[in-house]
């Protein structure tokens, strides 16, 4: 087993005498003698066997091998650091590892906004994002297998916070046989190729969102789905937010159905084990509730 011949004491003097320019400043900063940092790094370097620094008038400087190991080093501390601050956190019931599963048709740039707060909070938990699908997102309810959900279907005797309305267009490409068509009936539909997204759940419903058109292809991601509408192939209910470029240049259009082809969907946060929640998804919560404009007492 390899034995350290330094010690992260040494490191930290080394880093704060060039922080603060010398010797005299940093023993100042750190309430240290200044011999007491002076012996510190010469054995440091003795024990490296290679120059750190040198003293020009009465400022110590880095030589070329004192830049690269002084960069090193912070990374050294910074880690030291943070497995510190795990131990304390975990000491404390914060949670080490964050699950958050969320539905694929919502729009994820205020949960990002969220995480980017939450980082500077989150004392090292690591945070899994999970698209989920249909039954897997009730799935990641019952079986509270995730901390957090963003759901567009509350399951039974489930509670959720409403979080955002998303609009689902039936759209196709400008140019298919539908896209000429007023007033265009169910009939009609079931004539034409149906793109559906697969429901990625333990028990998925196979059905979900299908029209009963004679032709389907089921894809992963409403991504995917995109991609084959973009070749004017088929068409599919997708979230409104995912292709307004492509609505707004013209590439894709939202159909004339009779009675409508737009649907609005709630989507909720819910907190699979309140009773147990921990002090890291809830700080979470918070910041993505925040985020959609919802205050909570």
């Amino acid at each position: 087993m390899y034995r350290a011949r330094t010690t992260i004491e040494q490191w930290r003097i080394f880093q704060a005498v060039v922080k603060f320019g010398g010797y005299a400043q940093a023993a100042h900063a750190l309430n240290k003698s200044q011999s007491s940092l002076n012996h510190a790094v010469t054995k440091l370097q003795m024990q490296l066997g290679v120059p750190l620094l040198e003293v020009k008038g009465r400022k110590a400087v880095l030589t070329k091998i004192g830049e690269v190991m002084l960069r090193r080093s912070q990374l050294l501390t910074q880690q030291v650091e943070d497995l510190e601050l795990l131990a304390d956190s975990l000491e404390q019931g914060w949670e080490p590892t964050l699950t958050i599963a969320i539905e694929h048709i919502q729009s994820k740039v205020l949960i990002y906004q969220a995480l980017k707060q939450f980082l500077p909070q989150s004392r090292g938990t690591r945070v899994t994002l999970i698209d989920t699908v249909l039954s897997a997102t009730q799935e990641a309810i019952i079986e509270e297998n995730a901390d957090l959900v963003i759901t567009a279907d509350l399951p039974q005797g489930i509670l959720g916070k409403p979080l955002s309305q998303i609009k689902m267009l039936l759209v196709a490409h400008r140019e298919h046989a539908l896209a000429r068509q007023m007033n265009i009936t169910f009939d009609d539909l079931i004539q034409h190729l149906q793109l559906v997204i697969r429901d990625n759940g333990k028990q998925p419903n196979a059905n979900h969102g299908w029209l009963r058109a004679e032709q389907r292809w089921t894809v992963s991601s409403f991504h995917e789905a995109i991609k084959l509408l973009e070749q004017n192939l088929g068409f599919a209910w997708i979230p409104e937010h995912l292709i307004k470029n492509q609505l707004n240049e013209g590439i894709l259009i939202n159909l004339k159905v009779k009675g409508g082809a737009t649907r609005q969907i709630t989507t909720y946060l819910v907190v699979p084990n309140a009773q147990h929640q921990g002090p890291a998804a809830a700080c979470l919560e918070q910041l993505i509730l925040q985020q959609f404009g919802i205050h909570t007492l």
